[in-house]
């Protein structure tokens, strides 16, 4: 049948507009609102302390951005009193996610930043919900993290960011089950989402689930716990119980990215796991490709995720099913050979994005 160009070219028209739309249609944003444990940590090169939060990109494709506001201290009344939530909020718009999670430092005795559960601290959870939903946005709410503690008696140390100053020394005394330090603040979250009809999320039991799979020595891994000469920029190690390592960071972010994949479906496509993440800023478990290309395996499949820089393609290897996804910020090139008379020429050609 043939097509008449008067008819072809608006079809063409309408098909250039469709794809323009979907476009610059804009991709939802994942806020995160809370404490050092979601936390972007500074200086990622020399401080191996992670939070889950910056971690967390890696566990989605691009169609959904992360942004990381959880400040190091904050409880979920400091976190107001700054400002720190109505800049978040003045950039919300409608489908946009914001994760809650708060608890470590509301229990702290301090003016700025104590809150009680049942009272002050569900009045400042459910603030931050109600304020996300006028906007159009989504809300999830989530319990505090645990804190890694095998000890039945309770720890004189209640300041989470000092812990980052106890030197290593080894635990006696230990149980064999992980004990609640939260208390009643593990429970507002939950409470009010109840109340308001909107997604939680569980991570307190996630986490707890995970120390206790770990056990006693094996969930040391999971935070910065360093022995003296074990790194060069702490040389007298570290004792700490509540923040994450890279490896713990990951894992977590990892769980968590799963829960809200199956609690929010429009979400669950863009999920994604990789057995290694490249990031120069700290955003994944390498910096580079060379690192994560060591901890490859001689034979099997080997997925790998580059979030950013600029790379060389690597060689085949055979036994190995290597398998590179990158994000559009990240350059992978195939190094060009050019022969002459006399002198050989390399040259980068850029991949296309995989």
């Amino acid at each position: 049948m043939a097509v008449h160009m008067k008819h072809f070219i608006p079809f063409l028209f309408a098909l250039a507009a469709l794809f323009l739309v979907a476009s610059e249609r804009p991709r939802p944003v994942i806020y995160i609102i809370g404490d050092s444990t979601a936390a972007d940590k500074k200086d990622p090169l020399h401080n191996p302390e992670r939070g889950w939060g910056m971690m967390l990109q890696a566990n989605f494709t691009e169609d959904v951005i992360v942004s990381n506001h959880a400040v190091n201290g904050r409880s979920s009344k400091s976190f107001l009193d700054e400002g720190r939530w109505q800049k978040v909020l003045e950039t919300l718009k409608p489908g946009d996610y914001v994760i809650i999670q708060f608890g470590h430092n509301d229990s702290k005795l301090d003016t700025a930043r104590h809150t009680v559960p049942g009272a002050t601290f569900d009045a400042n959870i459910e603030r931050y919900a109600r304020e996300t939903m006028a906007k159009g946005a989504i809300p999830i709410l989530m319990s505090p993290v645990v804190r890694r503690n095998f000890h039945q008696a309770k720890s004189e140390l209640i300041e989470d960011e000092a812990l980052r100053d106890v030197p290593y020394h080894d635990e006696t005394g230990n149980t064999d089950t992980l004990i609640d330090t939260h208390g009643a603040y593990r429970l507002s979250a939950q409470r009010v989402a109840r109340k308001l009809n909107v997604v939680y999320i569980d991570a307190n039991a996630i986490t707890t689930k995970l120390e206790q799979q770990c056990g006693v020595i094996g969930s040391r891994s999971l935070h910065v716990w360093l022995k003296p000469g074990e790194n060069k920029d702490i040389p007298q190690g570290r004792k700490d119980n509540t923040h994450y390592s890279v490896y713990g960071a990951s894992i977590v972010a990892g769980l968590l990215a799963d829960a809200i994949g199956q609690k929010i479906k429009t979400l669950k496509p863009f999920v994604r796991h990789y057995d290694a993440v490249v990031s120069t800023t700290g955003r994944g478990n390498f910096f580079t490709l060379q690192e994560a290309l060591k901890h490859a395996p001689k034979k099997g499949k080997y997925s790998l995720l580059i979030m950013d820089g600029t790379w060389q393609q690597p060689p085949k290897q055979h036994g190995l099913h290597l398998k590179i996804t990158k994000y559009k910020q990240a350059t992978l090139y195939r190094p060009t050979i050019i022969s002459h008379t006399n002198h050989t020429n390399l040259s980068h050609q850029p991949l296309s994005p995989q």
